[in-house]
């Protein structure tokens, strides 16, 4: 017999979730939300009487990012409270539990936002230009006061070229353009994991974005270098350099362009040889490969050294 997912929650965890609603709601359905990898997220319905709501549950089970920030629920509890303060649908948040002490583990409940995410566009023009414009609109959000503030991922003292790359002089150039001194930025409210995955679509247009666990105060252009390495990764570098142009228009003076964050960006998500992301493939995107990535990096690797125009590759 197939167990439903709502079985596979605990009666502790299911009467937490109806208790931040009514004594006389139930649950009604629960569903896995597929696209994201770091997490357990799934939907859930709950009735009272004749009124049903729609609400998104997030349990925290990657021990290994709990030991290194152990306030995730909180975390993202803070950030969606914040991000309601831009003009771009986000989820409320409901309630969580940052020990787990309730549900079994760390664990955020909050609303579920209309959409879908999109991979593959019709019109990539319009859907890059969608992705853009929700971004800035994000970055017009103050956040002098926020708890969280930016770091790297990487030790940059300590990076070094990767050893999958056919060109490690483009590499080591990279390398030492983000040991280099960190340019200036004026703070603002940055998501921090800022790519397609992570935005709903509803008619054409952006209807949310989601997944704000890792937002901080930080530069802009992180969010924006985030969003140009994945799409390098996707779409290639045509689509990267396309959402930069988007980006910079909607920003307006707000933005300097400044290819250190870019570079900071890509050394980012260097942790072992690039593969195919599993939120891809799990949403429909076929004709992908390791390889294929690894091409796409080294050419937008290429890129944003050529964009520096200065230092020379070795």
């Amino acid at each position: 017999m197939q167990i439903s997912e709502k079985e596979l929650l605990s009666n502790r965890l299911l009467a937490w979730i109806v208790e931040q609603a009514s004594p006389e709601a139930a649950v009604q359905a629960v569903h896995r939300l597929k696209g994201g990898i770091s997490s357990l997220v799934h939907a859930v319905t709950l009735r009272e009487g004749e009124r049903t709501a729609e609400w998104v549950l997030r349990r925290f089970d990657n021990a290994e990012w709990l030991r290194q920030e152990p306030d995730l629920p909180r975390h993202e509890a803070h950030s969606l409270r914040l991000a309601a303060e831009a003009a771009v649908p986000t989820p409320q948040v409901i309630a969580w539990d940052e020990t787990g002490s309730m549900t079994g583990m760390p664990a955020l409940l909050m609303t579920k936002l209309k959409g879908d995410v999109v991979l593959l566009p019709e019109s990539m023009a319009s859907w890059i230009a969608g992705l853009a414009e929700a971004l800035a609109k994000i970055h017009q959000v103050r956040a002098d006061e926020f708890a969280w503030a930016y770091f790297t991922y990487q030790q940059l003292e300590t990076l070094e070229a990767p050893g999958w790359t056919n060109r490690p002089d483009v590499w080591r150039a990279v390398v030492d353009q983000v040991r280099g001194p960190r340019p200036a930025y004026r703070e603002c409210f940055i998501h921090r994991d800022y790519h397609p995955n992570n935005v709903l679509w509803e008619e054409g247009r952006v209807s949310g974005v989601v997944d704000w666990v890792n937002a901080c105060r930080g530069p802009a252009g992180v969010d924006v270098g985030h969003c140009r390495v994945n799409l390098a990764q996707l779409h290639g570098l045509e689509a990267a350099d396309a959402f930069l142009s988007a980006y910079s228009m909607y920003a307006g003076e707000a933005f300097q362009y400044d290819p250190y964050w870019d570079l900071v960006s890509l050394t980012d998500i260097l942790f072992g040889p690039p593969s195919v992301y599993e939120g891809w493939t799990e949403l429909g995107v076929t004709g992908l490969t390791d390889r294929l990535i690894m091409e796409r990096l080294d050419d937008y690797a290429a890129s944003l050294i050529e964009r520096c125009g200065r230092g020379s590759l070795r």
